[in-house]
């Protein structure tokens, strides 16, 4: 009736239903009839369509840009097995396939490609078996794309095989050892010998560098492949970490490695150049400098004379540029980057030919491209402006134009811009508000933009890098929206809270029939760790559909990214320092508080739930404000950053021995005995990031406390928690708990 007053008042209805002629009232009635069919039809989300891929979205997978700049091949999957083809940009036309794995059998399991430095080669991974987040060990091959001819590099799987610049090796990792392979002789050369599980790794991460720097190969070779650059990983004094693993068996076995936990040792790393002419190591001495702790970055500048590393202290409020010269193992510092809070580690640096290079920095208080000569002498800060530099796509040295990704029009949104090396010219390329990101062709003429909002899902178009121009749609989702059209979805409404001085990007969820003049249960959901963002003008993911799922059940959800979080500049971000759990949790409390005043808000109902951080803050939460928060869960919870590991803690607390109040004040165990409402503790045994020890430490602080909660625990998942129906049951529980509580 509602929806028919949308029309109709409730009074003409009345009206004409009284007092009309025959045909005015059937005519009504057959409005009324027609919307009552309508909405009967509407399909309610079920649980077992998020995550079945019933609304996965369709993509460009494994996008490379060919050196001719005129194709880019994808890896495609089709009923007879997977294949790589080559498309002409600006044609859209398929132009050729390199490969079909129905040609070949050791090939079915092909996950990932990539092309030798001269295009001619392909380096194909297969019977891929996942180490950490990052990491997998695989067996390899080697296509000859003119001959077809398959070569095997290893019986065993392998590690981050990287071609050699002229194609003729490839160098990778296998039991802690680097090694190099001919492939015209088809013989193996060993670079290091010292390698042992839990002891000494060469030129792979070990498993705090990989977690925390976001990085796996440590390892690089020169331009002119003379040279193999490599960091060696002593683990000898870092603790060791056990995992049970209960698998299928009789009798458990154990999964240990070594996590180094803040404030405990790290391994010692050391830099090494290997020589092809000389077969031999040297090892490079850093000692002379402060930032000798972790050398989390290694690349190879144009002209192969120097080697371009990246040093920080422990505290990583230091960063050092060093170039290292192979020849005579001696470097010469080129750039420092300090800071009173800590320098995120960057991935943004592009060497020219003249020797300079480009950098991204925070060093004005927002992420911005600087520009600095061969002896790192400032040449010209490039952005410039109270929003922050994504993404740097990369330079055209021939046109003197950069190209990057920015907030600059709202950190929900994401852009994409030119500008010139001196700074001037800037143009906006994409023209659709949302999430827009680049992938640009070998000689940078053209780009496909990938734009996603919350209204839409992926578009890839191609487009003139030079103006931005659109030339063609590559691939849409429109079947998908077609698709979700029968299920009436709520929609993000995005706005903004005025909380502890700073207007907070939200986003609400609603039911689709919300009426103010009633009461509704609210459920927040955050994830809150530094730097991160969870309000975003981008397409829904899984979590979305299951916010949208519990709309449909009568609840309003809610995403605040409160202080700490990214995007918002420097400030904003690292405010948070020494006290992480603090400002984050008075910023969800103060949410809660300010939700609680709406009248269409049941007070007596808010829940709050997260995982990872987010479980450490929504634990906290229902800790520190019992009398605002009734309901709580918390995914995979940090409940100690004393549990936690170095890089990533120590990155924003220090040391516990240099910061014990931090630490233990804002943990969850302190303040457990608060605990009123209900609460939900999930993990999985298996958890190598986030130890199920954080929440069993909780559950026994609880029990101490004789406080009622629950808990469930998933034998041998990680902290992502899924496999088979893992994900399925696990949101189901969440579900019924919040039906049941909430």
């Amino acid at each position: 009736m509602d929806e028919v007053c949308g029309f109709f008042s409730k009074l003409d209805i009345v009206f004409i239903l009284t007092f009309g002629n025959m045909r005015l009232k059937l005519l009504v009635f057959a409005f009324i009839l027609s919307l009552t069919s309508l909405f009967a039809q509407q399909k309610q989300l079920e649980m077992e369509e998020i995550w079945d891929g019933t609304f996965q979205t369709k993509s460009l997978f494994r996008l490379h840009s060919l050196q001719n700049g005129k194709e880019y091949t994808v890896m495609q999957y089709g009923a007879n097995g997977r294949t790589i083809d080559v498309f002409d940009y600006e044609t859209g036309n398929k132009v050729r396939s390199l490969l079909n794995t129905s040609d070949y059998p050791e090939l079915q399991s092909l996950f990932q490609y990539s092309f030798s430095p001269d295009e001619s080669l392909l380096l194909l991974g297969t019977d891929m078996q996942p180490i950490y987040r990052r990491s997998v060990l695989a067996v390899y091959y080697v296509l000859d794309i003119e001959t077809g001819e398959l070569y095997k590099i290893e019986a065993d799987k392998i590690q981050e095989p990287h071609f050699s610049p002229d194609a003729s090796k490839i160098a990778y990792a296998k039991d802690n050892d680097l090694f190099i392979w001919d492939l015209k002789t088809q013989t193996t050369i060993p670079v290091t010998e010292d390698g042992e599980k839990n002891h000494i790794i060469n030129g792979i991460a070990d498993w705090v560098y990989e977690e925390e720097f976001a990085i796996v190969r440590m390892f690089d070779w020169s331009k002119d492949g003379n040279y193999l650059a490599y960091v060696r990983f002593d683990e000898s004094n870092v603790p060791e970490f056990s995992m049970d693993i209960y698998g299928q068996d009789l009798y458990q076995t154990q999964q240990t490695f070594k996590y180094p936990k803040a404030g405990e040792d790290n391994s010692e790393v050391s830099l090494h150049i290997y020589s092809l002419a000389d077969k031999s190591s040297k090892a490079i001495d850093f000692s002379n400098l402060e930032t000798n702790y972790y050398i989390p970055r290694l690349q190879w500048t144009k002209d192969a004379h120097n080697l371009a590393v990246q040093l920080t202290n422990r505290h990583q409020n230091i960063l050092d540029l060093v170039y290292v010269n192979p020849e005579t193992s001696e470097y010469t510092k080129i750039l420092r980057e300090e800071d009173e809070a800590y320098i995120d580690v960057t991935d943004d640096w592009t060497f020219m030919d003249d020797g300079s290079f480009f950098w991204t920095s925070e060093r004005d208080g927002w992420n911005h491209l600087y520009h600095y000569d061969r002896n790192g002498k400032l040449l010209k800060q490039v952005t410039k402006g109270d929003w922050d530099v994504t993404s740097f796509y990369g330079l055209d040295a021939k046109r003197k134009t950069l190209y990057y990704q920015s907030t600059e029009n709202g950190s929900i949104f994401r852009d994409v811009y030119s500008i010139k090396t001196n700074g001037k010219s800037k143009k906006q390329l994409s023209d659709i508000e949302g999430t827009n990101a680049a992938s640009f062709s070998a000689d940078m003429s053209l780009y496909i933009n990938t734009h996603s909002s919350s209204k839409s899902p992926a578009t890839y178009t191609l487009h003139q890098s030079a103006n931005g121009k659109k030339l063609r749609t590559i691939l849409d989702n429109s079947d998908l929206l077609t698709k979700l059209e029968a299920y009436h979805l709520p929609e993000k409404e995005y706005d903004t809270m005025h909380i502890s001085g700073y207007d907070l990007n939200m986003y609400t969820i609603k039911p689709v029939d919300f009426d103010p003049n009633k009461e509704y249960p609210v459920l927040l959901y955050q994830y809150s760790g530094p730097g991160s963002q969870s309000v975003s003008d981008s397409w829904i993911g899984a979590n979305d559909y299951w916010h949208m799922l519990l709309a449909q059940n009568g609840y309003i959800v809610v995403c605040v990214d409160g202080r700490g979080t990214g995007y918002k500049g420097a400030a904003f971000k690292k405010m948070t320092q020494k006290e992480l759990g603090k400002y984050e949790v008075i910023d969800q409390i103060r949410v809660a508080e300010k939700l609680a005043e709406e009248s269409y808000i049941d007070a007596d109902r808010i829940g709050i739930w997260g995982w990872s951080y987010g479980g450490f803050m929504s634990s906290n939460a229902i800790f520190q404000a019992p009398d605002v928060f009734s309901t709580a869960i918390a995914v995979a919870p940090v409940t100690s950053w004393r549990f936690y590991d170095t890089i990533y803690t120590e990155r924003y607390m220090q040391t516990p021995q240099e910061n014990p109040s931090g630490y233990d004040n804002n943990s969850p165990l302190t303040h457990a005995a608060n605990l009123k409402g209900n609460l939900l503790l999930v993990h999985g045994t298996a958890d190598d990031n986030v130890h199920v020890d954080n929440t069993m430490k909780l559950i026994e602080a609880l029990i101490q406390k004789n406080k009622d909660f629950d808990w469930l625990i998933y034998p041998d998942k990680n902290h992502g928690i899924y496999g088979g129906y893992t994900r399925l049951h696990l949101y189901n529980k969440m579900t019924e708990y919040l039906l049941n509580h909430l």
